[in-house]
Formats: C-alpha cells, sequence, structure tokens
C-alpha cells in the first residue's frame, strides 16, 4: 500500500471552511464606535470645548492649551473604555505605509505607583526620531528630529493587533524646520491652497457665502487574495510582492468571466469580516466585487473629504492584510502581482465641493449655461495640463509602473478626457460661437 504525502497546495485545495452565522447587527448601530467622533466629542466634551474644536477644525484654526487638556482627559477616558493601554501618533512617513511609535497612559505618582494620564501636551505633539525615515536629502545629520502635529481634521481611532488596543491619532510629520517629512503634511497644504483660491474665484463670480472648498475622494482599492499555503509556496510573492518568475495559468481572464462574477463563500465572508472591521473605524464602505483578473477584487467607499480619505484608505489596506490572515489567506496590494493578466489599480475618483455642499465639477443638465462648472473645469484642465509632471511624479512606484501601458492599464502619461459634449462645449468658446445643449454623456 503506497500513501502519499500530501502538498501545501493539496491541504490547500481541500480545506473546508466553517462560517458561524452572527446575530444579525445593522451597520448604523456600530458604524463608527472605534473613532473618536464628532458624536463622541458631543457626549464627552463640555459644550463650550465642543464648540471650540469643531471652530478649530472647520477653520483650521489652532487650540489653545487649556482646551487641549479638557480634549486630550476626554479621549484618554474614551480610550480606557475601549481597553486601550497605550496612544500613538499615527504617521505617513515617505515610505509608502503607515508608522506609530506606541507610549502608555500610565504616569509614576509614587513608588510602586501610577495613574492613567494623557496631557494636551502629548495630544498635539511628539517628537518620534526621524533620522532614520526617508526625507530626500532635505536635511544633514544634526536636523535628525522630527516632530508630529495632530491632524483635527481626521478623527483618533481605536487599533486592535491580537489581545493589544492602541489610541491612534493621526498626524502629521515635519522636521526641526517646518519641512515635510510625510505624505500628509503637503496634502494638508495643498488643500488649503486649493479652498483659498476657490473661496477667491467663487466670490469673483458672485457666490459670497462660501467660507471653505474641499477636495472630495473616493480611491477605488483593488486586491489579490491567494490561499497562505499557496502564498508561502512563492518566496517571490513574499520577498518582493509580485511574481517574477513561473508559467501563465491554464485559465486567465481570457473567457472575462471573473468581472463582476458570483462571489465565492469564503472571499464573501472575508469581505464580510473587512468590512464590518471598517465601518467600526468609521469608513464608508460601499461597494464589494470581483475583479477582471482571476482572484482579483475591488472595495471601493463613498466619497469624503481627501485628507480623510486617503487616511481610511490607508486603514482599508491594513485591514485587508490583517483579516486576510484570519481566514488563511493573502492579501495583494502591489499593482501587479502577475504577469499577462490586470493589475491592481487604485481609482482615485476626485472632485471639489463648497461648505455649501456643491459640487463644483457637476455640470447639471445645461453645461454650457453653467458658469460656476466651465470656469472650474478649464481651471482643472489647465492644471492638468501645466503641472503634468508633479500629478505623474505623485503616482511613480516601482509596482505602479510596472503595471502602466498593458491589460487595460492606462498609459505612462497624464492626459484629460472630457467627452464629446464638454470637448464641443470649450472648442465652441474657444471659438466665439454658441452650442445647443446634447444629452449628458
Amino acid at each position: 500500500m503506497v500513501i502519499m504525502k500530501k502538498t501545501k497546495l493539496t491541504i490547500a485545495a481541500e480545506r473546508q471552511y466553517s462560517i458561524e452565522k452572527e446575530k444579525f447587527v445593522p451597520v448604523s448601530q456600530y458604524f463608527g464606535e472605534d473613532t473618536f467622533s464628532h458624536k463622541v466629542m458631543k457626549e464627552k466634551l463640555p459644550k463650550d470645548v465642543f464648540k471650540k474644536i469643531i471652530a478649530a477644525i472647520n477653520e483650521d484654526a489652532p487650540l489653545d492649551a487649556e482646551t487641549a487638556n479638557v480634549v486630550a482627559h476626554a479621549m484618554k477616558e474614551w480610550a480606557l473604555e475601549k481597553g486601550a493601554t497605550h496612544f500613538a501618533h499615527w504617521f505617513q512617513p515617505m515610505t509608502g505605509i503607515t508608522a506609530e511609535k506606541h507610549d502608555a497612559f500610565v504616569d509614576p505618582i509614587a513608588p510602586g505607583e501610577v495613574i492613567e494620564r494623557f496631557s494636551g501636551k502629548q495630544l498635539v505633539q511628539g517628537e518620534p526620531d526621524a533620522s532614520s525615515f526617508p526625507s530626500g536629502g532635505i536635511r544633514a545629520t544634526f536636523e535628525a528630529r522630527g516632530y508630529t502635529a495632530w491632524d483635527m481634521s481626521s478623527p483618533a481611532f481605536i487599533k486592535r493587533h491580537g489581545i493589544s488596543t492602541t489610541l491612534c491619532i493621526p498626524t502629521a510629520f515635519i522636521s526641526y524646520t517646518g519641512q515635510a517629512l510625510d505624505k500628509k503634511t503637503p496634502l494638508l497644504r495643498s488643500i488649503r491652497a486649493l479652498s483659498k483660491s476657490a473661496v477667491e474665484m467663487l466670490k469673483i463670480l458672485g457666490v459670497k457665502d462660501v467660507k471653505k472648498v474641499f477636495s472630495n475622494l473616493g480611491p477605488e482599492q483593488e486586491y489579490f487574495l491567494i490561499d497562505m499555503d499557496y502564498y508561502y509556496k512563492r518566496q517571490d510573492l513574499v520577498l518582493g510582492g509580485r511574481t517574477v518568475v513561473g508559467a501563465p495559468p491554464a485559465k486567465g481572464q481570457e473567457l472575462e468571466d471573473q468581472y463582476f462574477g458570483s462571489i465565492k463563500e469564503r472571499v464573501s465572508s472575508f469581505m464580510h469580516d473587512v468590512e464590518e472591521e471598517l465601518f467600526k473605524l468609521g469608513i464608508p464602505a460601499k461597494t464589494r466585487h470581483n475583479e477582471v483578473a482571476p482572484s482579483q477584487y475591488e472595495i471601493a467607499p463613498v466619497y469624503e473629504e481627501a485628507n480623510l480619505a486617503i487616511d481610511h484608505n490607508q486603514m482599508v489596506m491594513e485591514t485587508l492584510h490583517s483579516v486576510a490572515k484570519k481566514h488563511k489567506m493573502a492579501a495583494l496590494l502591489n499593482e501587479k502581482p502577475f504577469a499577462k493578466i490586470n493589475g491592481s489599480g487604485k481609482h482615485v475618483n476626485w472632485s471639489m465641493s463648497d461648505n455649501n455642499g456643491n459640487n463644483l465639477l457637476n455640470p447639471g443638465s445645461t453645461p454650457q449655461d453653467n458658469i460656476h462648472f466651465l470656469v472650474f473645469l478649464i481651471a482643472t484642465v489647465r492644471a492638468v495640463y501645466k503641472h503634468a509632471d508633479v500629478l505623474r511624479a505623485s503616482v511613480a512606484s516601482y509596482g505602479n509602473d510596472h503595471r502602466l501601458g498593458a491589460n487595460e492599464a492606462p498609459p505612462a502619461i497624464i492626459s484629460v478626457f472630457l467627452g464629446e459634449q464638454l470637448t464641443q462645449i470649450l472648442e465652441c468658446i474657444e471659438k466665439g460661437t454658441v452650442t445647443k445643449a446634447t444629452n449628458a454623456e
């Protein structure tokens, strides 16, 4: 009798999965429960302090020390209720991923005695060593200090990892001289610059009641899922996030039957657990579906203010990784993990809106008569033309550059496509002629 030894691939193929049915709880009952949201602040803070911090968020104004202390105490008490033992300034250095340094809430008050304490100073500013982060050579060695500064516009949140629970505070990361050492600081500066210019333009156009203009984002996140046993059989995937050798599969995406196809039970269970974690973090995950390539999927959120949307996208990627491990799978976020099939894009749906909720890039039913839309459309097209090099550099990475130009990915150039109707309208404006409205595309 010959007993065949099972390989990891056989074990993976034969693995059985038991799904325990949980009691249904509407998302609305737990959405954002792990974030120090406006709702939580309103409950935890004195009325005057709550008004001050909301005004500071809306007006990009600093908090006074007394108010910061009150907010920090309330945030600490809330975090302790959630089981947190540490806090961390959560920031985004120029590595493509997030960083954090955990500090315990404990503060010695006598020999052998401690209390939990969290001050306004600890909330507003931190001082992690910046010497080991990439900085593009902008600083001398003796200027190694880096400072984290609390970003009030992005709510603090609870991060759980195993039995550890940490209060994470979104922050910007800057040098001693104020130079940006991260991805968030340039974004915040650009958001403020855009708002300032857009508000001035709206006033010229006769709109006097707008105080702020927001950039809105809806980043779609594509990813691959593979069984953990298959993953560890491929050292190139483990070490580099993509395959560098190998034969094409017997069946790829030639039949176009994966896209929007029925989601398999194992993957659907994974998506359910991911969304549950995201909803607790206040992330409005909206759409999930199969993507074009085999074992490729997508999760897409509702539009949010740009700064918050990017923080949330970082949290989405972390959650995809952590939940995949619990399901004995690996989530691949490299833009081109496999040859001959589609790569994973992060499609960034972008727009602008004012504080009254008006979308400045909404053409309406008669775009040729919508002067606000036309002005901001033309300004956007000109900005893309004038700053194409900067836009291209912002999406340049070893993974994305490997993806571009093949298998449905766009070419590695920056361009604008407006569609027939809008192109015709702009051409008529250029020629000084009048165009009639046509059905919007």
